[in-house]
């Protein structure tokens, strides 16, 4: 795992914009590439003047869009039996299906924005919402909003805590595990955002049900 978390930072960073929208397009995928070495390293070489932070984090919240995009339309084009049979073969068990299903059938839309904020299902919910045939106007812009904002939280991070530690620039699992370590607090406040969002459908729903 450690040469492939070398090949991708090493890709993202020769390709410049090209190699953020790539990568973060995969992310967004069924392809294990950690966000967390892609953004923070693009948005430290944007804080040294070799790209620019706008484009980094533009770069990075297209390239997510366009991994559900593939995501969302895989799934609405083959239907929930061909991913129930042969999606464990395309890292996606049925016991991931099933979650990103819940997870989706709980917020609705809200759930997608919040999704792209999440670790784990933040890869994972464009397959149910190309099952359930989300109107795809709506999945793409809100995709392209929470993504969009979470890779400007990574670069935020990611060019803060590289420019005091420029020794991470040499080991790809190290950033992983600080960032991770330094987030975790934005991915609390996230979670707590979610609970409330469900907490307010669910009394709505219950207080329509008391009213008819």
């Amino acid at each position: 795992m450690h040469e492939l978390l070398v090949t991708w930072f090493q890709f993202s960073k020769d390709w410049g914009y090209a190699g953020v929208f790539v990568m973060m397009a995969l992310e967004s995928t069924i392809v294990p590439v950690p966000s967390e070495i892609i953004m923070p390293p693009a948005a430290y070489w944007a804080s040294q003047g070799e790209l620019s932070m706008a484009g980094v984090v533009l770069a990075g919240g297209l390239g997510s869009t366009f991994g559900s995009s593939l995501t969302y339309l895989f799934t609405a084009t083959l239907g929930r039996a061909f991913i129930a049979r042969w999606g464990r073969y395309l890292l996606l068990p049925p016991a991931r299906l099933e979650l990103a299903e819940r997870w989706l059938a709980t917020y609705q839309t809200g759930g997608v924005f919040i999704a792209r904020l999440l670790p784990v299902v933040r890869h994972l919910i464009g397959f149910p919402a190309g099952l359930v045939r989300m109107p795809f106007p709506v999945f793409a812009l809100v995709t392209f909003v929470g993504s969009t904002l979470w890779c400007g939280v990574l670069a935020g991070f990611g060019a803060r805590t590289i420019g005091s530690r420029p020794d991470l620039l040499e080991n790809p699992d190290a950033l992983s595990e600080v960032l991770k370590h330094d987030l975790w607090w934005f991915v609390a406040l996230v979670a707590g955002i979610g609970a409330g969002w469900f907490f307010v459908k669910w009394f709505g729903s219950r207080k329509t049900q008391v009213s008819t």
